[in-house]
């Protein structure tokens, strides 16, 4: 009886201690967003399950939460401006603020109909980004909400696109590489018009006839991992299991189309020092 009530107890006991490291909360924009500039070009509706932001002539539109995050993961589904979308961009990203933020960046680079988006990715530590990946979906993004996440530990950020790894970005402070880990993020997200840039490296302008540019946004949810248990599995897990380890190589062979650690061009001195590290 006695082994049956100290087996009880551990159970009640790990239960507090688990849900202490993990606080998950699924979103609702009027409560854990603000619509920070772009004018009514920014909307909430269906009782906050639902968010649009617009581009025209005139401006783009942005939002930003309401709260700052220090680890944990963030998914939120999109549905991307549909048809003619080049010299648009909508960005999706964690950022805090500062000459030496930190920043874990989700861009979609909008192109002609019919041509793929490329989603560009980013990752900044102490006001240095330089960073990127590049890939095209295997999906149409404007057809359907997809989920777009991001896993940050003080290990690693790990990329997921319907939660298949697209990219991770190991810690490797212990190679002299700044690792984002001290300062707080809130999540922003904006669409705007890049035509000097964004499509074909500003060959490509925006077709203001198309506009007004719209993306929707729905399904926040942020599931916080608390700074205590850093000495828990949970926390030095690897995340990606075989099967994970084996879509984020499909996905890099064939949908990247960019990698700044195979640019030997960029960088004639030497790749970056993560670079020369283990990918997993």
């Amino acid at each position: 009886m006695g082994s049956t009530r100290n087996g009880f107890s551990m159970l009640v006991l790990f239960g507090i201690v688990i849900s202490s490291m993990i606080v998950a909360c699924a979103g609702n924009f009027y409560q854990d967003f603000d619509l920070t500039w772009g004018g009514e070009r920014g909307k909430i509706f269906s009782r906050g399950q639902l968010l649009s932001l617009s581009l025209d002539r005139v401006s783009g539109s942005g939002f930003q939460s309401k709260k700052e995050y220090l680890f944990g993961r963030i998914d939120m589904q999109l549905k991307l401006v549909a048809g003619n979308s080049a010299g648009t961009v909508t960005a999706y990203y964690l950022s805090s603020q500062g000459p030496t933020h930190d920043e874990i960046d989700f861009e979609f680079l909008g192109n002609v109909s019919g041509d793929p988006y490329i989603l560009h990715t980013n990752v900044f530590a102490q006001g240095k980004g330089d960073r990127e990946q590049q890939f095209y979906l295997w999906f149409d993004p404007t057809r359907n909400f997809h989920t777009y996440s991001i896993i940050w530990k003080p290990q690693h950020i790990i990329f997921l696109v319907d939660n298949i790894p697209i990219r991770v970005f190991k810690n490797a402070e212990s190679a002299g590489v700044p690792f984002p880990k001290s300062q707080p993020m809130r999540i922003y997200s904006s669409l705007w018009n890049a035509d000097d840039w964004a499509t074909r490296g500003g060959l490509v302008k925006t077709d203001w006839s198309k506009a007004p540019f719209t993306a929707y946004y729905r399904n926040f949810k942020a599931t916080e991992f608390s700074t205590n248990s850093y000495s828990d599995a949970n926390w030095q897990s690897n995340e990606l299991d075989a099967y994970g380890r084996r879509r984020l190589r499909w996905v890099q062979k064939y949908f990247m189309i960019y990698n700044y650690c195979s640019d030997l061009k960029r960088f004639p001195q030497g790749l970056p020092v993560e670079c020369r590290r283990s990918r997993f």
